[in-house]
């Protein structure tokens, strides 16, 4: 009975971590030939879109939804930009003071934090968790001086790179970067420290046009 009920368990476990793969997989490919048909019909679907909203609004008013979408289409534009150059600076960081210490794993550790990176603000500290579990094994003070390390590089990214960088790309100053990053991420996780930057961005932007 002990058997039956542990193999029944393993088996109900088993396929439902087997759909849910799955589903994600199905999800993330539909995603990208989504993506593709949209980018390769997107003169035909903008031209379209301009013609419905000219159609069912006034001119005045669908002249407005022009020009945000025009500025939502720039800040995105230049945040995905900041973001991948902001990745760059801080993996290639991370890479050479791992080779130069002589740290195990230093490309694939810099790799790590290239992809972690994309999560803003707290993408350096996840990569320093998996970076000390990466060490641990090898050289457990080896693993403490990492965690030091990527702490002191925490700081420089979140408090020079990441507002320099990225906020300067959306046009956003460095402590509305961080309030956006604060704000967003406490109401919408992840997802939202993600795309708050550049919804801050855009409303900063018509903010400042509305009061000059």
């Amino acid at each position: 009975n002990v058997i039956t009920s542990s193999l029944n368990s393993l088996m109900d476990g088993s396929k439902g971590f087997i759909m849910s793969v799955t589903s994600g997989l199905t999800t993330a490919i539909l995603a990208v030939v989504f993506a593709i048909y949209l980018l390769g019909q997107k003169e035909y679907l903008i031209r379209g879109t301009k013609k419905l909203v000219f159609a069912f609004l006034p001119k005045k008013h669908a002249n407005k939804v022009i020009e945000i979408a025009s500025l939502t289409n720039k800040t995105f534009a230049g945040f995905v930009t900041g973001q991948c150059l902001e990745a760059i600076i801080l993996s290639a960081i991370f890479f050479l003071v791992l080779f130069i210490g002589g740290f195990p794993y230093a490309l694939l550790i810099s790799v790590i934090t290239f992809v972690l990176a994309f999560v803003p603000m707290l993408g350096a500290t996840f990569s320093a968790i998996i970076g000390a579990l990466l060490i641990f094994p090898i050289s457990p003070i080896r693993a403490v001086v990492f965690i030091v390390l990527s702490f002191i590089i925490q700081q420089l990214e979140n408090n020079l790179i990441y507002p320099k960088v990225v906020g300067k790309s959306v046009g956003l100053a460095g402590i509305w970067t961080l309030v956006s990053i604060i704000v967003f991420g406490s109401l919408f996780g992840v997802m939202g420290m993600i795309i708050g930057l550049p919804i801050a961005s855009i409303a900063y932007a018509l903010l400042g046009e509305t009061v000059n």
